[in-house]
Protein backbone atom coordinates (compact mmCIF):
# COMPACT_ATOMS: atom_id res chain seq x y z
CA UNK A 1 0.00 0.00 0.00
CA UNK A 2 2.59 2.73 0.86
CA UNK A 3 4.75 1.61 -2.79
CA UNK A 4 1.61 1.87 -4.39
CA UNK A 5 1.21 5.68 -2.55
CA UNK A 6 4.82 6.69 -3.42
CA UNK A 7 4.19 5.94 -6.99
CA UNK A 8 1.34 7.57 -7.24
CA UNK A 9 3.13 10.97 -6.15
CA UNK A 10 5.87 10.33 -8.10
CA UNK A 11 3.54 9.94 -11.11
CA UNK A 12 1.95 13.29 -10.13
CA UNK A 13 5.41 14.70 -10.22
CA UNK A 14 6.39 13.42 -13.50
CA UNK A 15 3.14 14.50 -14.60
CA UNK A 16 3.82 18.20 -13.61
CA UNK A 17 7.33 18.52 -14.52
CA UNK A 18 6.03 17.48 -18.22
CA UNK A 19 3.54 20.25 -18.01
CA UNK A 20 6.28 22.61 -16.68
CA UNK A 21 9.17 21.58 -19.69
CA UNK A 22 6.55 21.48 -22.10
CA UNK A 23 5.06 26.08 -20.74
CA UNK A 24 8.98 27.00 -20.85
CA UNK A 25 8.97 25.68 -24.53
CA UNK A 26 5.95 27.96 -25.40
CA UNK A 27 7.77 30.88 -23.42
CA UNK A 28 5.14 30.99 -20.64
CA UNK A 29 6.21 30.88 -16.67
CA UNK A 30 3.36 28.96 -15.59
CA UNK A 31 2.74 25.18 -16.64
CA UNK A 32 0.05 24.65 -19.54
CA UNK A 33 -3.04 23.98 -17.88
CA UNK A 34 -6.04 21.56 -20.07
CA UNK A 35 -8.91 23.57 -20.93
CA UNK A 36 -11.94 22.12 -21.91
CA UNK A 37 -13.46 24.97 -23.29
CA UNK A 38 -12.66 26.22 -27.41
CA UNK A 39 -10.71 29.62 -27.47
CA UNK A 40 -12.13 31.85 -29.70
CA UNK A 41 -9.89 34.50 -31.38
CA UNK A 42 -11.32 37.61 -33.45
CA UNK A 43 -8.24 38.54 -35.75
CA UNK A 44 -7.86 41.24 -38.25
CA UNK A 45 -7.35 39.57 -41.77
CA UNK A 46 -3.92 41.09 -42.52
CA UNK A 47 -2.96 37.81 -39.65
CA UNK A 48 -4.74 35.61 -41.86
CA UNK A 49 -1.74 33.33 -43.19
CA UNK A 50 0.72 33.87 -39.67
CA UNK A 51 -1.74 33.25 -37.37
CA UNK A 52 -3.26 30.12 -39.54
CA UNK A 53 0.46 28.96 -39.03
CA UNK A 54 0.67 30.22 -35.54
CA UNK A 55 -2.84 28.09 -34.03
CA UNK A 56 -1.45 25.04 -35.48
CA UNK A 57 1.54 25.06 -33.93
CA UNK A 58 -0.51 26.63 -30.71
CA UNK A 59 -2.93 23.82 -30.91
CA UNK A 60 -0.13 21.03 -31.61
CA UNK A 61 2.49 21.98 -28.21
CA UNK A 62 -1.34 22.50 -25.76
CA UNK A 63 -3.53 20.27 -27.33
CA UNK A 64 -6.65 23.44 -27.13
CA UNK A 65 -8.78 23.81 -29.78
CA UNK A 66 -8.97 27.62 -31.39
CA UNK A 67 -11.30 28.96 -33.43
CA UNK A 68 -9.74 31.75 -35.30
CA UNK A 69 -12.12 34.42 -37.03
CA UNK A 70 -10.39 37.09 -39.33
CA UNK A 71 -12.41 39.82 -40.60
CA UNK A 72 -12.04 43.91 -40.71
CA UNK A 73 -10.96 45.44 -37.21
CA UNK A 74 -13.38 48.09 -37.16
CA UNK A 75 -16.64 45.35 -37.93
CA UNK A 76 -14.94 43.01 -34.91
CA UNK A 77 -14.77 45.96 -33.01
CA UNK A 78 -18.79 47.18 -33.21
CA UNK A 79 -19.28 43.57 -32.50
CA UNK A 80 -17.37 42.95 -29.31
CA UNK A 81 -18.78 46.28 -28.24
CA UNK A 82 -21.84 44.36 -28.61
CA UNK A 83 -21.37 41.81 -26.82
CA UNK A 84 -19.71 39.23 -29.63
CA UNK A 85 -18.47 36.21 -27.69
CA UNK A 86 -15.11 36.42 -28.38
CA UNK A 87 -11.89 35.73 -25.37
CA UNK A 88 -9.20 37.31 -27.71
CA UNK A 89 -9.41 40.60 -29.89
CA UNK A 90 -6.31 41.29 -32.50
CA UNK A 91 -6.59 44.24 -34.15
CA UNK A 92 -5.19 46.25 -36.93
CA UNK A 93 -5.47 49.05 -35.63
CA UNK A 94 -4.45 49.28 -31.41
CA UNK A 95 -6.72 52.12 -30.90
CA UNK A 96 -9.58 49.63 -31.38
CA UNK A 97 -8.71 47.70 -28.36
CA UNK A 98 -8.00 50.66 -26.47
CA UNK A 99 -10.72 52.24 -26.72
CA UNK A 100 -12.53 48.61 -25.96
CA UNK A 101 -10.28 48.59 -22.36
CA UNK A 102 -10.96 52.36 -21.39
CA UNK A 103 -15.05 51.16 -21.72
CA UNK A 104 -14.44 48.32 -19.73
CA UNK A 105 -14.84 45.84 -22.50
CA UNK A 106 -11.53 44.06 -22.44
CA UNK A 107 -9.64 43.07 -19.04
CA UNK A 108 -7.55 45.72 -17.22
CA UNK A 109 -4.34 45.72 -18.65
CA UNK A 110 -4.03 43.24 -21.07
CA UNK A 111 -3.50 45.24 -23.75
CA UNK A 112 0.06 44.53 -25.65
CA UNK A 113 1.03 45.80 -29.40
CA UNK A 114 2.32 42.86 -31.27
CA UNK A 115 3.19 44.35 -34.24
CA UNK A 116 3.88 47.32 -37.12
CA UNK A 117 2.00 46.45 -40.20
CA UNK A 118 3.52 47.54 -43.55
CA UNK A 119 1.80 48.09 -47.14
CA UNK A 120 2.69 47.05 -50.47
CA UNK A 121 1.47 47.57 -54.14
CA UNK A 122 0.70 44.08 -55.10
CA UNK A 123 -0.10 42.73 -59.10
CA UNK A 124 0.02 39.17 -60.61
CA UNK A 125 2.44 37.95 -62.93
CA UNK A 126 0.18 37.65 -65.36
CA UNK A 127 -0.75 41.05 -65.23
CA UNK A 128 2.40 42.95 -66.52
CA UNK A 129 2.30 45.31 -64.58
CA UNK A 130 5.50 46.99 -63.28
CA UNK A 131 5.13 47.57 -59.93
CA UNK A 132 8.43 48.92 -59.36
CA UNK A 133 7.84 51.90 -60.34
CA UNK A 134 6.01 52.47 -57.12
CA UNK A 135 2.33 54.38 -57.23
CA UNK A 136 3.33 55.81 -60.99
CA UNK A 137 2.75 52.11 -61.73
CA UNK A 138 -1.11 52.76 -61.08
CA UNK A 139 -1.31 55.37 -64.40
CA UNK A 140 -0.73 52.39 -66.61
CA UNK A 141 -3.70 52.01 -69.09
CA UNK A 142 -3.48 48.51 -67.95
CA UNK A 143 -4.37 48.82 -64.51
CA UNK A 144 -8.57 49.49 -64.77
CA UNK A 145 -9.33 48.19 -61.35
CA UNK A 146 -7.45 48.98 -58.16
CA UNK A 147 -8.26 46.71 -55.24
CA UNK A 148 -7.91 48.23 -51.34
CA UNK A 149 -9.25 47.29 -48.26
CA UNK A 150 -12.51 49.48 -46.95
CA UNK A 151 -11.26 52.56 -44.99
CA UNK A 152 -14.85 53.21 -43.47
CA UNK A 153 -13.78 49.69 -41.12
CA UNK A 154 -10.48 48.57 -41.97
CA UNK A 155 -7.01 50.13 -40.93
CA UNK A 156 -5.16 48.74 -44.09
CA UNK A 157 -7.75 50.47 -46.42
CA UNK A 158 -7.51 53.73 -44.46
CA UNK A 159 -3.34 53.40 -44.70
CA UNK A 160 -4.03 52.71 -48.53
CA UNK A 161 -6.28 56.40 -48.89
CA UNK A 162 -3.31 57.99 -46.98
CA UNK A 163 -0.53 56.64 -49.39
CA UNK A 164 -2.34 57.57 -52.40
CA UNK A 165 -3.02 61.59 -50.74
CA UNK A 166 0.77 61.51 -49.74
CA UNK A 167 2.13 61.20 -53.00
CA UNK A 168 -0.97 63.20 -54.66
CA UNK A 169 -2.41 60.15 -56.77
CA UNK A 170 -5.63 59.73 -54.81
CA UNK A 171 -7.69 62.15 -57.44
CA UNK A 172 -6.02 60.73 -60.16
CA UNK A 173 -7.12 56.83 -59.03
CA UNK A 174 -10.41 57.09 -56.90
CA UNK A 175 -12.48 56.15 -59.65
CA UNK A 176 -11.09 52.79 -60.39
CA UNK A 177 -10.76 51.83 -56.54
CA UNK A 178 -12.71 48.44 -56.20
CA UNK A 179 -13.58 47.98 -52.15
CA UNK A 180 -12.65 44.75 -50.16
CA UNK A 181 -14.76 44.08 -46.76
CA UNK A 182 -10.96 43.59 -45.58
CA UNK A 183 -7.60 43.42 -46.53
CA UNK A 184 -7.60 39.88 -48.04
CA UNK A 185 -10.79 40.07 -49.45
CA UNK A 186 -8.93 42.78 -50.96
CA UNK A 187 -6.25 40.59 -52.12
CA UNK A 188 -8.69 38.09 -53.26
CA UNK A 189 -9.55 40.87 -55.82
CA UNK A 190 -6.00 41.03 -57.65
CA UNK A 191 -4.98 37.44 -56.84
CA UNK A 192 -8.18 35.98 -59.11
CA UNK A 193 -7.80 38.44 -61.91
CA UNK A 194 -11.35 40.40 -60.56
CA UNK A 195 -8.65 43.59 -60.22
CA UNK A 196 -5.89 44.30 -61.76
CA UNK A 197 -3.25 45.43 -59.18
CA UNK A 198 -3.52 46.98 -55.00
CA UNK A 199 -2.40 48.02 -52.23
CA UNK A 200 -2.74 45.12 -49.59
CA UNK A 201 -0.75 44.28 -46.37
CA UNK A 202 3.05 42.86 -46.48
CA UNK A 203 1.87 40.10 -44.31
CA UNK A 204 -0.44 38.77 -47.31
CA UNK A 205 2.00 39.79 -50.12
CA UNK A 206 4.46 37.15 -48.35
CA UNK A 207 1.99 34.50 -48.32
CA UNK A 208 3.76 31.10 -49.95
CA UNK A 209 0.92 31.54 -52.83
CA UNK A 210 0.87 35.43 -53.38
CA UNK A 211 4.55 35.25 -53.39
CA UNK A 212 5.02 32.90 -55.69
CA UNK A 213 1.99 34.67 -57.93
CA UNK A 214 2.73 37.98 -57.79
CA UNK A 215 5.44 40.62 -57.18
CA UNK A 216 4.96 43.76 -54.20
CA UNK A 217 6.72 47.16 -53.99
CA UNK A 218 7.30 48.20 -50.05
CA UNK A 219 5.20 51.41 -49.69
CA UNK A 220 7.12 53.45 -47.74
CA UNK A 221 6.13 53.92 -44.04
CA UNK A 222 6.62 58.27 -43.72
CA UNK A 223 3.56 58.15 -46.82
CA UNK A 224 0.76 57.05 -43.89
CA UNK A 225 0.28 56.43 -40.35
CA UNK A 226 1.77 53.71 -38.50
CA UNK A 227 0.00 50.45 -38.57
CA UNK A 228 0.17 49.84 -34.93
CA UNK A 229 -1.50 46.65 -33.97
CA UNK A 230 -2.96 45.70 -30.80
CA UNK A 231 -4.65 42.65 -29.23
CA UNK A 232 -6.69 42.44 -25.66
CA UNK A 233 -8.31 39.80 -23.76
CA UNK A 234 -11.92 40.47 -23.21
CA UNK A 235 -13.74 41.22 -20.11
CA UNK A 236 -16.87 38.57 -21.36
CA UNK A 237 -14.68 35.52 -22.13
CA UNK A 238 -15.14 32.44 -20.03
CA UNK A 239 -11.48 31.21 -20.84
CA UNK A 240 -9.24 33.90 -20.02
CA UNK A 241 -6.82 31.33 -19.12
CA UNK A 242 -6.86 30.18 -22.17
CA UNK A 243 -6.61 33.32 -23.80
CA UNK A 244 -3.68 34.88 -21.61
CA UNK A 245 -1.59 31.72 -22.59
CA UNK A 246 -1.93 32.11 -26.16
CA UNK A 247 -0.84 35.58 -25.88
CA UNK A 248 1.91 34.61 -23.87
CA UNK A 249 2.67 31.63 -26.97
CA UNK A 250 2.55 35.28 -29.44
CA UNK A 251 4.93 37.04 -27.13
CA UNK A 252 7.27 33.87 -27.02
CA UNK A 253 9.89 33.07 -29.52
CA UNK A 254 7.92 31.13 -31.83
CA UNK A 255 4.99 33.43 -32.33
CA UNK A 256 8.06 36.14 -32.99
CA UNK A 257 9.70 34.17 -35.27
CA UNK A 258 6.70 33.53 -37.35
CA UNK A 259 5.34 37.19 -37.19
CA UNK A 260 8.99 38.44 -38.06
CA UNK A 261 8.55 36.18 -41.54
CA UNK A 262 5.75 37.14 -42.30
CA UNK A 263 6.83 40.86 -42.38
CA UNK A 264 5.73 42.22 -39.24
CA UNK A 265 7.84 44.94 -37.17
CA UNK A 266 7.85 43.44 -33.91
CA UNK A 267 7.63 45.54 -30.29
CA UNK A 268 10.53 46.09 -28.75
Amino acid sequence: MILKTVQSKLSAYVVFAMLFVDSASLGLTQPCVAFSEELTIAAASDLNYAFKDLVAAYEKKTGQHVKLTLGSSGNFFSQISNGAPFDLYFSADIRYPQKLEEVGHAVPGSLYKYAVGRIVLWAPRRAKVDVQKGLDALLDPAVKKIAIANPKHAPYGRAAVAALEYYKFYDRVKERLVFGENISQAAQFVESGACDTGIIALALALAPSMKTAGTFWEIPIESHPPLEQGAVILKNSKNKEAAKQFLEFVKGAEGQETMRRYGFTLPS
